[in-house]
């Protein structure tokens, strides 16, 4: 009996295989139309085709149907271009399950250039996300936009010049980011508000801050954690911060290398992080008002251990500027030294721990400043600089990340 359902069981999948169908659209007039019908149309098991070319689409497409691939002829070969987009929120968005989007590029979306929301396994490879026209506050915020999506797989893809992130995912958790070039955004790479991300291989440069990691206060996943940032270039990230005035990320100062802010048990280790003007690694409490008592707002648990620092410091900017100028040395690592805060009205406090060992600095030592900021979120003129290196903590590595479709 078994056996015949075992092989009752494969007959239907040779069938569902058999029966999938490829949509080959080509660029030219009608692409518009015919691309938005075949992801309409399609069916669990096809594949969308995208040849050479240009696509001008002026609209829109999303996609709400599982198992489909998307693939064009290389991300530098076919390109799906927005310019003239007058209708729609992003370029591509996707609110299905196994889907895998590869070797296209999507070009000056109106909004963000592609969101996949609330899905399991979505695989971007080898994808290129670009506003052309360099950094501008008037690009769209997101290049490769994964968010409240379990199993987030993003290979071998390029982002550049996104107003708030290249690289973003958030609310998510089982996340892998690996080969990919984030250059000219505001954040390069960023986990937010996630758990089980793997962060490596990656090349950030030219952004206003290489790799964020950060924890939010009022969503609805909150508590981020077990996040690895490992083999990674993270160097010469000077762009002036570009983001719309009010955005999050408009308050990271340029020339941050790797920021981690209200995350759990983050292991930042093998890099070379080096030529960021401010600091190579910063960790910070959030310092806004924390009306939800679930949200802790420290950065804890965080070691930072095997990295190659380069150098730091040359041009800093924002409040940490103002330090610099009155004498203090900005170092590989700060910490802003908060280990009190208020949550929903309540005072609480936490022991922070962070661990620093085995980090190499041609020609000089690793450095380390706590600023001794009392309470998370009080000003810098409160700072009293220590640059004695933090006590060693047992901190368990997290696992590493495997995905179903990897």
């Amino acid at each position: 009996m078994r056996r015949a359902l075992a092989a009752c069981a494969a007959f239907i999948l040779a069938a569902g295989a058999a029966d999938a169908r490829t949509w080959r659209i080509d660029p030219g007039p009608n692409a518009q139309a015919e691309l938005q019908q075949a992801l309409i149309e399609a069916r669990p098991g096809d594949t969308v085709r995208l040849d050479d070319g240009r696509y001008a689409l002026t609209a829109g497409l999303s996609l709400d149907v599982d198992r489909i691939t998307i693939r064009g002829a290389g991300h530098d070969r076919t390109i799906l271009d927005f310019s003239g987009q007058m209708q729609g929120a992003e370029g591509l968005l996707v609110t299905s399950d196994r889907v895998t989007l590869r070797d296209f590029a999507v070009e000056n979306a109106k909004g963000d250039a592609i969101k996949a929301q609330g899905c399991d396994q979505i695989s971007l490879i080898r994808i290129r996300a670009e506003w052309t026209g360099g950094p501008n506050p008037e690009n769209g915020a997101y290049g490769l936009y994964p968010v409240n999506c379990t199993n987030v797989l993003i290979d071998e893809s390029v982002a550049r010049g996104a107003s708030d992130a290249g690289i973003y995912v958030g609310q998510s958790s089982n996340i892998i980011v690996r080969d990919s070039m984030a250059e000219l955004n505001v954040a390069g790479i960023e986990i937010e508000n996630s758990f089980n991300a793997d962060v490596y291989g990656n090349t950030a440069t030219r952004n206003t801050g290489g790799i964020l990691v950060f924890d939010l206060p009022g969503l609805p996943q909150v508590g981020g954690h077990s996040v690895r940032v490992y083999e990674n270039r993270i160097v010469d990230n000077n762009t002036p911060n570009f983001a719309p005035e009010g955005n999050i990320v408009a308050g990271v100062p340029s020339g941050t290398g790797v920021l981690i802010m209200a995350n759990r048990n983050v292991h930042i280790f093998e890099n070379e992080i080096g030529d960021n003007g401010t600091v190579n690694v910063m960790l910070v409490a959030y310092r806004g008002e924390i009306p939800d008592a679930r949200y802790n707002p420290l950065p804890r648990d965080i070691v930072i251990r095997d990295n190659q620092f380069g150098r730091v410091g040359f041009a800093p900017d924002g409040d940490l500027a103002a330090l610099a100028q009155a004498g203090v040395a900005l170092p590989d690592v700060l910490w802003d030294g908060a280990e009190t805060y208020s949550a929903g009205g309540a005072p609480m406090n936490e022991p922070v721990r962070i661990t620093m060992q085995s980090n190499e600095a041609p020609g000089r030592f690793p450095t380390f400043i706590s600023l001794g900021v009392p309470v998370a979120g009080a000003a810098l003129t409160e700072a009293q600089p220590d640059p004695r290196m933090p006590p060693a903590a047992a901190t368990e590595e997290p696992r590493r990340v495997r995905l179903p479709q990897d």
